[in-house]
């Protein structure tokens, strides 16, 4: 696989470890709200190899936990499963970042016990994630990817980005129904930095006092639900 970023050193993104981030090139979403544009649109100048990904960590094997895989969406590659593999043959935990449109990669990976934590994007409320994602989407995967993670024995969190001019408090609420029963959901202020859409850095963000609002009527639908 060839990659376009490497984050060395992470105490953010991996609940409770130390981590370094990697990230793969390419995407079956079009989010405008993206932070990733280069990536999607594969633009990327710096890549690096899987070989100088393995360099990179036997030669922090002591100092990191694990490797948080994102994109992008890392799924789209065949190659990923065989990637994880020999991360864990290193000794190193995996989180993965996914969109959730591969449950059968997914799947494989839980089966063979390559990840050790998930987090999966909500984009939107089922019914709406075409229009959201700006691309084709067959919602039945993310049911299925929903309910494989649910039912896993391993760690992992739903995240929702919110753009205000994309999702109502209805939406969210309604995908507080769609995911009931989960462990962790976490509600993304939407940051208008560099993005996808550049048209979407005049998007407002909802208020402290909403977003409180909406984590106040989502906890009634999973277990712990936050703000980031």
């Amino acid at each position: 696989m060839i990659f376009g970023g490497l984050e060395r050193f992470t105490l953010i993104d991996y609940p409770g470890k130390t981590a370094c981030m990697v990230y793969t090139i390419g995407c079956n979403f079009h989010c405008p709200y993206c932070h990733n544009p280069e990536l999607v649109n594969e633009t990327v100048e710096i890549t690096y190899t899987e070989k100088e990904i393995f360099d990179f960590l036997d030669e922090r094997k002591k100092m990191i936990d694990g490797v948080v895989i994102t994109g992008g969406e890392p799924t789209i590659h065949k190659d990923l499963v065989a990637f994880i593999k020999k991360i864990k043959q290193k000794g190193f935990l995996v989180k993965l970042d996914s969109n959730g449109t591969n449950p059968e990669m997914m799947k494989e990976m839980l089966e063979k016990k390559l990840v050790d934590y998930i987090a999966m994007d909500i984009k939107s409320p089922l019914s709406m994630y075409s229009k959201i994602v700006s691309r084709p989407v067959d919602i039945e995967k993310i049911k299925r990817s929903i309910k494989l993670i649910m039912k896993s024995q391993i760690d992992y969190e739903f995240r929702t980005t919110i753009v205000k001019s994309l999702l109502s408090p209805e939406d969210l609420e309604e995908i507080g129904r769609e995911i009931k029963g989960a462990k962790n959901y976490y509600l993304q202020k939407f940051v208008s930095t560099k993005i996808l859409n550049p048209q979407f850095q005049k998007k407002v963000t909802y208020s402290n006092e909403e977003f409180e609002n909406f984590r106040n009527k989502l906890s009634k639908y999973v277990q712990n639900c936050g703000i980031r």
